[in-house]
């Protein structure tokens, strides 16, 4: 199903696949007369809530993130992002302010299979992305968000797209749903940026914990307080250490699990986690969790690399067959923690 906003007749549009007819009933509820939509959060962090956000709010950081990219009226996007979340109706309502041509795909690991034209804009997880390498050539600006971008997954990106002539730009999203997605972008390709940068008319700080503070009027009246650990370089541009939740007390030490994270998959393919267990002499008891089966050469190599601080190597390492992770395809340590203590 292709919508083209630019000449919007929704009683011509025929969905077919479920997906299609969640994306039509989304359509119906922005144009209807109500100034609110319901959002439903990704959970990744606690329990999933639903709440209402203006429609001229999410306009707004529309007009934002399609400013940013430079998209123009009759552009191509292409959504590929559950509808049910902020990440998903963000796209349509940036199509809709744009007067941008929408071309629908069933959210799946795979979901630019079929794809065989150029694009102007699409955003998708980095599981997504894991699996699309051999099409993103075909997408001149590709967002990635819902969890981190990996070193190894930047890597693959950089290498995919060295071998063509694709003029194609590639940024890593900061956000919430809070934020109506995001309010960052890093750049991901062709240069490679450690710092997010704002968007216009949005103001950041940070806490006496060290954690960043986000004002945004146009898209929240509140000022927003998180939980991320960040380095402010200068008024609009930081970088993200990491989620004070997460952080981990191992000996009176405080590890940022990130940071050890985007150092260890510079060296492994493998999906890892560092998480803290409870020790009675520790406080915590540092480990890494790798997904895929039990491997010495993963061992090795994680042994021989030089971690920053003597305490920051993991005291064991643990595989499983799979990180739990949220419906938006982010990890959840909440349910990985116990599955581990369970077992």
């Amino acid at each position: 199903m292709v919508i083209d906003f630019n000449n919007l007749e929704i009683n011509n549009l025929h969905s077919q696949t479920e997906f299609e007819k969640k994306v039509f009933f989304f359509l119906e509820e922005w144009l209807s007369d109500s100034e609110k939509v319901n959002v439903q959060t990704s959970g990744s962090t606690g329990i999933p809530k639903i709440f209402e956000i203006e429609k001229q709010k999410m306009l707004n950081s529309a007009k934002m993130t399609c400013d940013f990219l430079g998209l123009s009226e009759n552009d191509k996007a292409l959504i590929c992002l559950p509808v049910e979340y902020i990440s998903g109706k963000m796209m349509i309502v940036r199509s809709f302010e744009r007067r941008l041509k929408l071309i629908v795909k069933n959210p799946s690991l795979e979901s630019l299979k079929d794809l065989d034209e150029t694009i102007d804009f699409c955003a998708m997880t980095p599981l997504q992305v894991e699996n699309s390498l051999n099409k993103i050539h075909l997408i001149k600006n590709l967002i990635i968000g819902g969890a981190a971008v990996s070193e190894s997954l930047k890597s693959k990106i950089i290498e995919v797209l060295k071998l063509s002539d694709s003029q194609t730009k590639i940024y890593e999203t900061y956000g919430m749903s809070e934020t109506l997605s995001h309010i960052a972008l890093k750049e991901i390709y062709p240069h490679q940026n450690d710092y997010f940068t704002a968007f216009e008319n949005v103001s950041i700080s940070k806490d006496e914990r060290g954690c960043l503070k986000i004002s945004a009027p146009d898209l929240n009246s509140e000022i927003l307080q998180t939980n991320d650990l960040v380095e402010i370089s200068n008024d609009n541009r930081f970088r993200f250490l990491g989620r004070i939740d997460n952080v981990i007390n191992s000996g009176g030490a405080k590890i940022f699990p990130e940071e050890l994270e985007d150092l260890v998959k510079k060296e492994i393919p493998n999906e890892v986690v560092f998480l803290g267990l409870k020790d009675e002499s520790l406080g915590q008891k540092l480990i890494a969790v790798i997904e895929g089966e039990k491997s010495d050469d993963l061992i090795k190599k994680i042994s021989e690399i030089q971690f920053e601080k003597s305490f920051h190597k993991p005291k064991e390492i643990i595989f499983v067959e799979e990180i739990p992770r949220t419906p938006n395809g982010k990890i959840s340590r909440i349910e990985l923690l116990k599955m581990i203590d369970n077992n």
